[in-house]
């Protein structure tokens, strides 16, 4: 399916692009989303006539992102968890968990945001954690986790 990207997409496109994608990525995703439209040729005559205020919109969030990226960056999280002796935690601290409290420091952060490259942390100590602001910003963090004995 040939369709309109009104936002740019990972490994897709830049806003303004027309893509051919497979028909359920853009039927279950991009179009319910918002971030892209079908390729008609109403559909380009009235992208063509938004492009501007599309992009103004697109370069707002980028500029966003980018602040809160700059003040989130080397940002340290200390969380508690119960853990054992050894210092395996019972459970582990998930995305969500970050994001929660992230937002309790005032910065507003998805869990969708969060990246654990190496799945839910699972030990006591330091961890290093990406936050993905927008398609161009990401910074790392680190989570400091420590255990309470039960």
């Amino acid at each position: 399916m040939q369709i309109i990207l009104l936002d740019k997409v990972v490994n897709v496109g830049n806003l303004g692009d027309i893509v051919k994608v497979k028909d359920g990525y853009a039927r279950n995703f991009l179009i319910p989303s918002g971030r892209a439209r079908r390729a008609t040729a109403l559909a380009k005559q009235e992208f063509e006539a938004r492009r501007a205020e599309l992009e103004k919109q697109a370069a707002e969030k980028l500029a966003e992102s980018q602040a809160l990226g700059e003040k989130l960056a080397g940002t340290v999280i200390k969380l508690t968890q119960k853990a054992g002796v050894d210092g395996r935690l019972f459970g582990s601290v998930t995305n969500a968990d970050i994001a929660e409290e992230l937002g309790k420091q005032g910065y507003k952060v998805l869990k969708s945001q969060v990246r654990m490259p190496n799945g839910p942390i699972k030990v006591v100590g330091d961890s290093s954690v990406g936050v993905s602001l927008h398609t161009d910003v990401a910074v790392d963090i680190t989570v400091t986790v420590y255990g309470e004995t039960a």
